[in-house]
């Protein structure tokens, strides 16, 4: 088929980040074969040779590359376009960098490629004087440019032109008003397509009104390069949701739509798929009028109004038929990339919420997982799908694709968690110290909905550990971070929603920080962070992913009386470790525990919370919200109290000598410091942490606590040669305040305000 009428769509690799490896690219191309997209477009922004080094020849080796992903591409029925972004400092006027464009689109021409695209998109409009001089305009010089090139490469049957306004919200004053854009239009020549997003550069919807639009001021259909699924500008968010938001029939409107998805090559297979379902349902219903039967017969109800609907869009068969709504998608073998039969881990799993309905009995065992499975491949018993030694449950995929949804939307998980979270804030009073007396019905119903958003936090911790132990090393490079990300912050939001039920609130600052969708970043971990009182302190949550992800399962939550013994062992085997020997008698094995922990324990345990893993407790923060008055407490009750457990007749030097530290322990902090900061933490955790993350987490859950209460500030005291908890409480906005403010001589104390 002639290149100038057929309508091309696939895949351009757009976008900002490391570009694709050549592995990945020829995994792509089979991917785009199977689901009979047709075009493949080169333009990887951090590719040195394309943007900001254009005026380069590629070295031999380079060549190389080029040539095989052409051959590949042109193997599997695929058009291979390559594109240049010479806009961020060509001199338009000047002969020798024009030469040098030729040059180097004459070298990739004879690697094989006959279709082109030169990119003007995110440059300045400024002309340099040289050129203000020899155009007219800025769209002047690049339509120049344009059509020079597209005559010395002979006219090819592909060639695009990317605009500098792209989208309608980049047009002055308006698309239909645009001088830039008439100018393209009326001036470019009429077989150079022109490249557009739509209304925005992430469009959420593709109407025919602005395709239309758009098509008359340009004067022909425009080609769209779609951002629906592109990650690039956030690097909180992921998006493995289906495409949609575009109906099949607007193919009549476009010269092709290729889409620019996520920087993460494995996170692509459900929106390419579903890509192919829509140019395919296109296609048919375009063969359908022909043949006079007004569109396509046993059309897929997932794909209503020409939408692709989120709860049943699933991957189709090779045939193109849709699979039911309920069942696991099947329809491919698993992404070529993703090596099968890896060894598998065993973990506990807790029951909760699925992602395929309430009540049901999660998997009590996760394995190592794929994402799809291969056709013919049995069902695992319990409704797994069974890749090799490893599947991912179907609730799991869903799970994650619904917490990764959409830029502009989130899958039914998401928005049942920030539904979630955002009614039980709102009617923590049920629960709250203060309203004792409501109706035990309202307070029931409270916990009910705590229990659900607590079952879904948990299989967002469980989901992380499938994922790190279960699926291909590919995978999880890709996804790991994101699901980390989120299950991270769910550690935070359950921990809170946990201490809301413990009736310890008193509603202070329960509202956290008002802010419209979509407005700040993260996604769905941004949205809970910002539900959180503490959320507007990104530093508390914006951190890279360990180098060695752990598949353990963690858990934050509130002390319970229970708790004590194995938090006095932890911190005494802490002190141990720290001396290189027992420092505590035998006879007063909870010597340690009553200094360092004992005090908050015991008289404001509502501000204390544990760290634990499948092992056990690990870590644990205390706080206290009140200095002052939690000074006057410890002063006329534990200190008696520790006077009787430890009397001087026992004959123990090293009781006496810790009873005499506990005492000095009771000093008073000066005003100046307790005015900002009125109140105090103790952070301990276990040195076997594999993920540091988590005691971030335990850490960010007290600080969300004591905000919620009142509290504006927080400080902790230490020695100076703790340098690893310095410089772990530097980092996430700790300040050193001035030394003399210690109560111990050589003590350091760190401040942050909430």
């Amino acid at each position: 088929m002639d290149g100038r009428s057929e309508f091309l769509c696939g895949v351009v690799e757009g976008f900002y980040g490391r570009p694709w490896s050549m592995e990945q690219r020829k995994v792509l191309f089979q991917w785009m074969q199977r689901w009979e997209l047709n075009t493949y477009l080169y333009g990887p922004k951090d590719d040195l040779k394309h943007r900001l080094l254009w005026r380069e020849v590629y070295s031999p080796e380079e060549e190389g590359q080029l040539r095989t992903l052409i051959v590949e591409s042109e193997k599997r029925g695929l058009r291979f376009v390559y594109s240049l972004s010479p806009g961020q400092d060509i001199v338009f006027s000047s002969a020798c960098d024009l030469s040098l464009l030729k040059r180097k689109l004459r070298q990739v021409s004879k690697l094989g490629c006959q279709a082109f695209a030169i990119l003007f998109d995110d440059i300045d409009h400024s002309l340099c004087q040289a050129d203000s001089q020899a155009f007219s305009s800025f769209a002047h010089a690049q339509v120049s440019v344009a059509n020079e090139i597209y005559r010395f490469l002979g006219e090819p049957p592909v060639f695009l032109f990317c605009p500098t306004e792209y989208c309608g919200s980049l047009c002055s004053p308006s698309v239909s008003k645009s001088p830039y854009l008439m100018t393209v239009g009326e001036d470019l020549l009429p077989n150079i397509s022109i490249i557009w997003t739509g209304s925005k550069v992430i469009s959420r919807e593709l109407s025919v009104e602005g395709l239309s639009e758009v098509q008359s001021v340009l004067q022909r259909p425009p080609l769209v390069w779609d951002n629906l699924h592109a990650n690039d500008y956030d690097s909180r968010r992921l998006f493995l949701g289906p495409f949609k938001g575009r109906y099949p029939q607007l193919a009549t409107q476009l010269r092709g739509l290729l889409l620019n998805p996520n920087c993460e090559f494995e996170a692509n297979y459900i929106p390419l798929h579903t890509l192919g379902t829509w140019y395919r349902t296109g296609r048919e219903e375009k063969k359908g009028k022909k043949r006079g039967e007004g569109g396509r017969r046993g059309r897929s109800s997932c794909q209503k109004s020409g939408t692709l609907e989120s709860e049943n869009c699933h991957p189709t068969t090779r045939e193109g038929r849709p699979k039911p709504p309920r069942e696991p998608p099947q329809g491919d073998s698993p992404p070529p990339s993703s090596p099968e039969g890896e060894e598998g881990v065993r973990r506990g799993e807790k029951e909760g919420r699925s992602e395929g309905g309430d009540g049901e009995e999660r998997e009590k065992k996760l394995h190592n997982n794929q994402f799809q499975q291969g056709p013919g491949q049995p069902r695992s018993p319990g409704g797994v799908l069974c890749v090799g030694k490893a599947p991912l449950s179907e609730s799991q995929i869903r799970l994650l694709v619904g917490l990764h949804y959409l830029p502009h939307e989130h899958g039914p998980s998401a928005q049942r968690l920030l539904q979630d979270l955002t009614w039980l804030k709102e009617h923590c009073h049920l629960v709250s110290a203060n309203d004792k007396k409501g109706p035990p019905q309202k307070a029931e119903e409270w916990r009910g909905r705590a229990a659900g958003f607590l079952g879904v936090c948990e299989e967002i911790a469980a989901l992380h550990s499938s994922v790190v132990s279960g699926v291909s090393k590919a995978v999880l490079y890709d996804l790991y971070p994101y699901v980390w990300d989120l299950r991270n912050t769910a550690l935070v939001a359950k921990a809170f929603i946990c201490w809301l039920g413990c009736g310890t609130t008193t509603g202070a600052e329960l509202l956290g920080v008002e802010s419209e969708p979509w407005v700040f970043k993260g996604g769905v971990s941004g949205e809970l962070q910002m539900l959180l009182p503490i959320g507007s302190n990104s530093e508390l949550f914006s951190h890279p992913p360990p180098l060695f992800p752990t598949s353990r399962l963690y858990n934050i939550r509130p002390y319970h009386n229970k708790d004590k013994a194995e938090l006095y062992c932890m911190v005494r085997q802490l002190q141990q470790g720290a001396q290189g020997s027992p420092n505590s008698s035998p006879a007063h094995p909870d010597l340690i525990g009553d200094r360092c922990l004992g005090p908050c324990l015991a008289l404001c345990p509502e501000y204390s919370m544990v760290l634990e893993d499948e092992l056990g407790v690990c870590g644990c923060v205390l706080g206290v919200v009140d200095v002052r008055s939690f000074a006057k407490r410890c002063q006329t009750c534990w200190m008696p109290a520790m006077r009787d457990k430890y009397p001087p007749r026992t004959g123990h030097a090293n009781s006496q000598e810790v009873l005499q530290q506990m005492e000095e322990d009771q000093g008073e902090y000066p005003d100046s410091l307790l005015y900002h900061f009125p109140s105090q933490l103790r952070l301990d955790a276990l040195p076997d942490l594999v993920d540091i993350s988590v005691t971030r987490c335990l850490l960010t859950a007290l600080l969300t606590a004591l905000k919620a209460n009142g509290s504006h500030g927080v400080f902790c005291e230490m020695q100076p040669t703790d340098r690893m908890r310095l410089d772990f409480l530097t980092k996430l906005g700790f300040l050193e305040i001035i030394r003399g403010e210690a109560r111990h001589r050589e003590g350091v104390v760190l401040g942050r305000l909430l």
